[in-house]
């Protein structure tokens, strides 16, 4: 790393790092981080950021602060831009410096229910991980949990420390899966009011959705007070 290592350990706005939720995050996968290597910690809190929060494209964040790791830490279930931002966060409070990458990638097995809702196979800012260990940059994925790649034969996404973890580029039976047409390199802080515009425009059924979604939401928690 060159001299803006400090960043990629500095809290920032989305990349809320100092908060209580992703210290509280933190704690709850490395009770015993001081006993851990920088490689172990950064392994443990990969495999807890891809399998402890689903994977769930079909509710995309509609609105800035739903992108905030804080916030991210408490939800269940969340698509691969802010569990990257998630993970981001959770490294830097661990003392790895990381930052949130993008990509454009073809789904090539989107299921027919997602590719209906985007209209297109074509994912915009696919949300990675850039992280430094011993001086070393990976790139990891931590969105499709364990369980989801079981139930659709899609090979499990591993971090060993010692190589990349990026992406599904083929299934269990080798029929292509993912492929990286454009990558739009990684931020201290991803540019997420810019995210927005291009989601709002790429995918305007998706989003019409994701707003629908939390506003039955918000109305069956007011119905039943």
């Amino acid at each position: 790393m060159d001299s803006s290592a400090s960043a990629m350990l500095a809290p920032a706005r989305y990349v809320d790092s100092d908060s209580a939720e992703i210290r509280a995050f933190v704690a709850r996968y490395l009770p015993d981080a001081g006993s851990l290597s920088q490689t172990e910690r950064a392994i443990r809190l990969f495999d807890a950021v891809r399998d402890q929060v689903r994977y769930n494209p079909f509710n995309i964040g509609t609105t800035a602060d739903e992108y905030r790791a804080s916030y991210i830490a408490t939800q269940p279930s969340n698509y691969c831009v802010p569990k990257a931002i998630l993970l981001t966060a959770a490294l830097r409070a661990a003392g790895v410096p990381a930052a949130v990458g993008f990509a454009d990638v073809r789904n090539h097995l989107n299921s027919p229910k997602l590719a209906e809702l985007m209209e297109t196979d074509l994912f915009v800012y696919h949300g990675y991980v850039a992280l430094w260990l011993d001086g070393r940059q990976f790139k990891v994925t931590p969105a499709f949990n364990t369980e989801m790649c079981e139930r659709f034969g899609v090979k499990q996404l591993v971090f060993d420390g010692k190589s990349d973890a990026l992406f599904h580029e083929f299934d269990i039976n080798s029929q292509r899966h993912m492929e990286y047409v454009n990558d739009r390199g990684w931020f201290v802080d991803p540019p997420i009011e810019q995210l927005l515009r291009d989601f709002h425009s790429t995918y305007p059924k998706l989003w019409q959705s994701s707003i629908d979604q939390v506003q039955i939401r918000d109305a069956n928690f007011h119905g039943e007070r």
